[in-house]
């Protein structure tokens, strides 16, 4: 007899138990039919970021733009050299973007240059651009000057960032067959010459040219800088640059910087961004 009631008893919290357990599923689910009945629709103003947004309330399908955070550019070396005419000097800073992703379209820069006692005998300022991960040469041909200068500063003033979201490519500008050396016949001191191959997909209006010239310590001895016009897309072009007047060191590397503003270009920046606006 107590084995039947034992029996009876466990059969019994048996389906006890499963009754609550289908009880509490059926509660859970009208729980959750009831939230997702009653909870507001994903919007921008609702402090989280779902929807397509790349942010909180921001990016995709919201109107607001996300901020962009991005690193400062940075100035690792500057420095002026004699540039063959008096009165003038060439300048130049090499400008580094630690950003993979954003580039600068816009950033203006200062150079100032300064005599023993401190005063500024030439101040300069210009506009360039700087692709993501870049390191560059900014360079300012034939800057006058009033006064034996013996030290320059260079500052970045302002940066307009852009935000690389689509695939993006480095424009393929290589420089081969890089030659410098003296004239001995015909007019100039020196000259540079080389080779640019646009192996690019894209056909480019002007590309810059800038050539630093370095002395065995790998210090700018000269500068020079050149355009071409209409360099089309796999097609080679020969240049030269050429001093005119003798200047002090002996040339033992050539660097050749080929730079194209992508950023004047609306079908190259369709094809490989979308930009973001930023200015700090």
């Amino acid at each position: 007899m107590e084995i039947l009631d034992k029996f009876l008893e466990d059969k019994y919290q048996k389906k006890r138990a499963i009754i609550i357990a289908i009880f509490v599923a059926v509660f859970l689910l009208f729980v959750f039919l009831l939230y997702s009945w009653l909870k507001p629709a994903p919007s921008c103003f609702d402090e989280k970021k779902n929807q397509n947004e790349t942010g909180v309330d921001c990016g995709g399908v919201c109107a607001i733009k996300c901020a962009i955070v991005a690193q400062d550019l940075t100035s690792q070396e500057s420095g002026f050299v004699e540039s063959g005419i008096a009165g003038k000097l060439d300048l130049y800073a090499r400008v580094s973007n630690p950003n993979s992703t954003f580039g600068s379209k816009k950033f203006q820069y200062e150079f100032k240059l300064f005599d023993s006692a401190g005063s500024v005998v030439a101040t300069k300022k210009g506009v360039s651009y700087i692709l993501p991960a870049e390191s560059k040469y900014v360079v300012e041909n034939n800057v006058e000057i009033n006064g034996v200068p013996s030290r320059i500063e260079f500052n970045i003033l302002d940066r307009d960032w852009s935000e690389f979201v689509d695939y993006y490519e480095r424009p393929q500008l290589k420089i081969v067959n890089k030659t410098y050396g003296q004239i001995n016949s015909g007019i100039g001191f020196s000259e540079a010459k080389g080779l640019l191959k646009n192996e690019s997909v894209f056909n480019f209006n002007t590309i810059r040219l800038d050539i630093i010239l370095k002395d065995a310590n790998d210090s700018v001895i000269a500068l020079n800088s050149t355009e071409m016009n209409t360099v089309k897309s796999g097609e080679n072009r020969d240049f030269r640059a050429l001093w005119l007047n003798r200047f002090p060191g002996e040339v033992m590397n050539v660097e050749v910087q080929a730079g194209v503003n992508i950023f004047e270009s609306d079908t190259f920046i369709k094809q490989y961004f979308v930009p973001g606006k930023y200015k700090p």
